[in-house]
C-alpha cells in the first residue's frame, strides 16, 4: 500500500532503525492504527535533531507523517507516555518481541489488538513479571494474530479433548495427536502440561518448558527456517553466565 496520506499523533512503538545517509534513518515502526509502517527520518541522527532522543525502542510514541506507509516522511514524535525504560537484563527479551513483529507481520495490515498485546507485553518486562510467561504470552496470541493459533485443547486426529495423563506428538501446520504409548522426555507433551498452556496457567515450571518447546516449534514453522538474531545472542549470553 503506497497511497498518500497524513497521519498525525498515531500511538506507536520503534520496532526496527538502520542508518541513511549521514544524519538520517529509515525506521520501522508499530503502529496501532496502521500496522507496521516504513518511513524515512530525515536528520534524525544530527545531535541537535528532536527525534534523535525519541526513536529509541520500547518508548511509547505519538507519531506523524505524510506520505505512505512504505517510505513516506516522519514528520514529527513525542512521548505518548512516560518513557520508563527495560530492566536491563530484560532488554534481550523486548529485541525478541521486536524481531518477531519485524519477521511475522505484513506491513500496513491493521493490527491494534496486536499493537495493545506488544505493550502489554513490555509491561509485563518492566514491572517484574515472570519474564518467561511474557514471552510465551506474546508469542502464542502472535501466532493467534497471524492465523496460527495453536488448539492446545484437542486431538487434531480425533477431535477428542486432550487427557490430562496422556502423551501427544506436536506436527507443525497439523497440530496435536497423541503418541501410541506413553513417552517422557523432549519426544512428547503431556496432556496436563498443554492443558495449562491453552488456559494461559504458566506458573509451574513444566508448564512454562512446554510452552518453550511448542511456542518454538510453532514459530519456526511459520519463520520458514529463518532464524532469529536476537534468540542467537540471548542463548549466547547464557552460556557465557554459565562458565563464570
Amino acid at each position: 500500500m503506497t497511497l498518500a496520506r497524513r497521519a498525525a499523533l498515531q500511538p506507536a512503538f520503534l520496532i526496527h532503525h538502520r542508518d541513511y545517509t549521514d544524519s538520517s534513518r529509515i525506521v520501522e515502526l508499530l503502529t496501532r492504527g496502521h500496522g507496521r509502517i516504513s518511513l524515512f527520518a530525515r536528520g534524525a541522527r544530527r545531535a541537535k535533531s528532536p527525534l534523535r532522543p525519541l526513536l529509541q525502542p520500547f518508548v511509547p510514541l505519538l507519531v506523524s507523517w505524510s506520505g505512505g506507509i512504505d517510505g513516506g516522511q516522519l514528520v514529527g514524535a513525542e512521548l505518548a507516555g512516560e518513557a520508563l525504560p527495560l530492566p536491563p537484563p530484560r532488554l534481550m527479551s523486548g529485541f525478541y518481541l521486536n524481531e518477531l513483529v519485524l519477521r511475522l507481520t505484513v506491513r500496513g495490515e491493521p493490527v491494534q489488538e496486536l499493537f495493545d498485546l506488544y505493550a502489554y507485553a513490555l509491561e509485563d518486562l518492566r514491572r517484574g513479571a515472570g519474564e518467561q510467561a511474557a514471552l510465551r504470552n506474546f508469542e502464542r496470541q502472535l501466532l493467534e494474530h497471524i492465523g496460527y493459533g495453536l488448539d492446545v485443547t484437542r486431538d487434531a486426529a480425533t477431535g477428542e479433548p486432550l487427557e490430562a495423563n496422556r502423551y501427544y506428538h506436536f506436527q507443525p501446520g497439523l497440530g496435536l495427536r497423541a503418541a501410541g504409548t506413553p513417552v517422557e522426555g523432549e519426544a512428547a507433551f503431556l496432556g496436563a502440561d498443554l492443558l495449562d498452556v491453552g488456559e494461559g496457567r504458566l506458573e509451574s515450571p513444566d508448564s512454562l518448558r512446554a510452552a518453550k518447546r511448542l511456542l518454538r516449534a510453532a514459530l519456526e514453522h511459520c519463520l520458514e527456517g529463518r532464524g532469529l538474531r536476537s534468540r542467537d545472542v540471548m542463548l549466547a549470553l547464557r552460556r557465557l553466565e554459565a562458565e563464570e
